[in-house]
């Protein structure tokens, strides 16, 4: 993107009622896919009975003029304790096909679908990171095999070495 380019956004975005000064300045970096879902977070906490459709259109007034995301940072990680991949990702395909398209209407589509999931996975199964869950907890699972496999081919003397390096 030229200077002409990056200063027609800043100038843009510093006008536009919408945004802030704050978000101005964030707007002057390298917008990123999890940027934008954090967005339709809180767009979506100042409304919370306005539709989807509504705040797919806010995102898009928001963001269209302005530099598409990078794909190679096409994630949205902080959400991966609160709802499994498959759902927090759901929307990830649309995103990349707008970005490539250079279509803000197909990126926004794709956040909602991400949100909708986000939002609806704790209301239909509960939250993941619930501690009786543990879903995460690997060690859960392999406790008592790795138990019965220190017993077996550990020396006692190495056991209680291991145990007391555990305990300080």
């Amino acid at each position: 993107m030229g200077l002409v380019d990056e200063l027609f956004h800043l100038v843009y975005n510093w006008t536009s009622p919408i945004l802030d000064r704050q978000e101005c300045f964030k707007m002057a970096d390298p917008v990123t896919v999890s940027d934008i879902f954090r967005r339709a977070i809180e767009l979506r906490e100042l409304n919370p009975n306005g539709t989807l459709n509504d705040l797919k259109s806010q995102l898009v007034n928001e963001f269209k003029g302005g530099p598409l995301p990078s794909t190679e940072l096409l994630t949205i990680p902080e959400y991966d304790n609160i709802a499994p991949e498959e759902d927090w990702t759901a929307g990830l395909p649309i995103v990349l096909r707008g970005i490539q398209n250079e279509d803000w209407a197909e990126v926004a589509h794709g956040i909602i679908i991400s949100l909708e999931q986000v939002e609806n996975y704790p209301k239909e199964s509960g939250r993941e990171d619930d501690p009786e869950k543990e879903w995460r907890n690997r060690h859960r699972r392999i406790a008592e095999a790795e138990e019965k496999n220190l017993h077996k081919w550990m020396p006692e003397e190495l056991m209680a070495m291991a145990k007391r390096n555990v305990k300080s």
